[in-house]
């Protein structure tokens, strides 16, 4: 017999212990090499385990089991032949049929006649129950053989409406390890940061334009849709660079400034909310974003992003709108000193050159770590992010769209 140990591989650095959140396979089962059979949870990512050879599983962990880095986790009899087809199961003797005596039809009861006797409450209960709009059945009678009298009936409480006998369950589960690590890190920015946020609105009536005229011939080519976070992302890295502070962060008593943009997308995945990140998003193209995004979405929800496409990022850009959010206040995502939070965009009248219209607007929101950003660069920030996004054709476009989305 030949038997490997599977032991739980580093998914990162300074990550020590994953948590088994489900496994694929059951014990005793026949696994192939690289077949997934498992799903770990790390505090940043959600991975699979493949298996490292063929051959029949015993697992030594439990499903929600922390287990360290290099901690064995299951045995493979790598000498364990593969299983044949399972045999027909023989078909079990039909049993001898029996005639089934006929059953003889139980006598019912007369009838009995309703009368004071045999009733729930006397007619005076009755009647003060009426009034009182309760039912008879509902009150529990004190008299002979259970039947509500007068003085039950002038006792009793009508019900203010409080729904009874519904189902009142409760379920306790345990937060995958992603999930308290997302938790620790809203409350840590919470609490070690002084943050503040500030607002504006941005009418998105030229971006909008662009879009519907160039949006299909992008597509053709590109193979990417011409959405709004590409509009945003080039916005954000325009006005990093003219607001350096905004793209800082701190680090015990000195301040780090960047001169690239790793602009992080916060994703809503299966597993919890994820933030992968574009690297220097300022060097990128209309194309090159939109891919970027699209490609790391789609490994965010499908589970197979990785640690390092999720850190290292200097600013964030989270879209409630997706969901139908009108206005919030963004929470920093340490040690990152700025989060843009975008939001649904609503047609409402507008006043454009002393004319009331109808325009797509969108309320944009920046949170922002007080102790290193001040109001000038925090407001300043959020408008020329407005800017760039009311006249894209000069200021993110050059005025030459075609060059611009490389059509």
């Amino acid at each position: 017999m030949s038997i490997l140990e599977m032991k739980v591989p580093s998914p990162g650095e300074s990550i020590t212990e994953v948590e088994i959140a489900t496994w694929l396979v059951k014990d005793g089962d026949y696994v192939e090499k690289d077949q997934a059979i498992a799903e770990v949870d790390s505090d940043k990512a959600t991975l699979e385990l493949p298996a490292e050879a063929s051959g029949i599983i015993t697992l030594k962990a439990e499903e929600g089991d922390a287990v360290a880095v290099g901690q064995v986790v299951c045995l493979i009899d790598t000498s364990a032949a593969k299983p044949s087809g399972t045999a027909p199961v023989a078909e079990a003797p039909k049993a001898e049929e029996k005639k089934e005596e006929p059953k003889a039809t139980p006598a019912v009861a007369p009838a009995q006649s309703a009368t004071y006797a045999t009733g729930s409450a006397s007619p005076a209960a009755k009647k003060i129950l009426e009034e009182k709009n309760i039912d008879a059945g509902s009150v529990q009678g004190t008299g002979k053989d259970g039947r509500v009298t007068k003085e039950d009936a002038i006792n009793a409480v009508p019900s203010m409406g409080t729904p009874t006998g519904g189902p009142r369950g409760t379920e306790r589960k345990k937060m995958s390890m992603l999930r308290r690590k997302v938790a620790e890190r809203l409350v840590e920015a919470k609490n070690t940061t002084a943050m503040l946020t500030t607002f504006n609105e941005v009418n998105l009536t030229e971006v909008n334009k662009l879009r519907s005229e160039y949006k299909d011939a992008f597509k053709a080519k590109h193979g990417v849709s011409l959405g709004f976070m590409s509009f945003f992302t080039k916005a954000v890295t325009r006005a990093l660079e003219l607001f350096p502070d905004v793209n800082s962060m701190i680090d015990g008593q000195d301040q780090i400034k960047f001169d690239f943009a790793d602009i992080s997308i916060a994703v809503s995945g299966p597993k919890g909310l994820m933030v992968p990140v574009v690297r220097n998003a300022e060097l990128l193209s209309f194309r090159g974003v939109e891919a970027e995004i699209k490609r790391l979405a789609t490994r965010a929800r499908d589970g197979q992003i990785t640690v390092d496409e999720m850190t290292g990022g200097t600013f964030t850009i989270t879209n409630g709108g997706v969901f139908g959010s009108m206005l919030s206040t963004p929470i920093i995502n340490p040690p990152q000193s700025g989060i843009l939070g975008m939001h649904n965009i609503i047609e409402r009248p507008v006043a454009v050159n002393g004319q009331v219209v109808i325009a797509p607007m969108m309320y944009i929101a920046l949170s922002y770590d007080h102790r290193i950003i001040d109001g000038r660069e925090s407001v300043g920030f959020l408008v020329a992010v407005k800017e760039a996004l009311e006249n894209p054709m000069e200021l993110l476009l050059n005025n030459d769209p075609k060059k611009a989305l490389e059509l």
